[in-house]
């Protein structure tokens, strides 16, 4: 069995002397694993780079085998913003979560092109960080845990949607909140009414993705949140007290 096709590459880890275990994910097969022959020497290690585009190339001698792949380097990602701390967390995070959360060797043909152009558009770092957001609701409502947003579960208002029922996933206006305001989670306007967002409009949104991706995209898989999404909520977190201070 084999297969080609333009790759995102989601991951890669040292395995033996000199290779590596890679995770990519494409249109038409989803995420896949496959052992990277030399993919940990220095002369290769670059063309797996978390969020790499690649044209990659899969074989194995039965379908439930690991299989080997090799690629070639279509867009360097991750080469383009190592020296942006923001654009290089948002990157592994996106990465991390596609990795962790989209079961092996299913299609997830919407999440996979949110992914693309995320990644294609980095350099908009501010219309990058609500692309993300917007992206993790993609791929919730693809795992089967999607948010409804567009009414309010009391009221049935499709207006002044301030707040989502941490049980329910559904919007609340700011009025029917009440005394359950504490408990709930803020709604960011631009997950709403489109646009880029400001940083405590952020923090809002990966709080909120956050905690459905942990308790049920990662939660039914016995799994925590990965470290670098917890990482990127840590850094726009840190991006808002320092406007704050200033």
């Amino acid at each position: 069995m084999e297969w080609e096709a333009p790759a995102i590459v989601l991951g890669a880890r040292a395995y033996g002397e000199g290779d590596a275990i890679a995770a990519v994910m494409t249109e038409d097969h989803g995420v896949y694993f496959g052992l990277a022959r030399g993919g940990a020497a220095r002369g290769s290690a670059a063309l797996w780079q978390t969020a790499n585009l690649v044209q990659a190339h899969w074989v194995a001698r039965l379908a439930d085998q690991l299989g080997t792949l090799t690629a070639e380097l279509v867009h360097p990602a991750a080469a383009l913003v190592m020296e942006d701390p923001l654009g290089l967390a948002i990157l592994t995070a996106s990465c991390a979560v596609a990795e962790g959360a989209l079961p092996e060797r299913e299609p997830h043909p919407r999440v996979f092109a949110a992914l693309l152009r995320l990644i294609a558009h980095l350099s908009q770092k501010q219309a990058a960080i609500a692309e993300l957001i917007r992206w993790e609701t993609l791929l919730l409502a693809d795992l089967g845990y999607g948010l409804d947003l567009s009414v309010c579960a009391v009221t049935g208002a499709m207006t002044d949607l301030a707040w989502v029922s941490p049980k329910t996933g559904r919007a609340v206006t700011d009025a029917a909140a009440g005394l359950w305001r504490s408990r709930l989670l803020r709604l960011p306007p631009f997950l709403r009414d489109g646009g880029p967002g400001a940083p405590s409009e952020w923090q809002d949104g990966l709080r909120l993705t956050g905690y459905f991706l942990e308790r049920d995209a990662f939660g039914h898989l016995h799994k925590p949140l990965p470290l670098a999404r917890r990482m990127l909520y840590d850094h726009v977190a840190k991006l808002v007290s320092d406007r704050r201070e200033a």
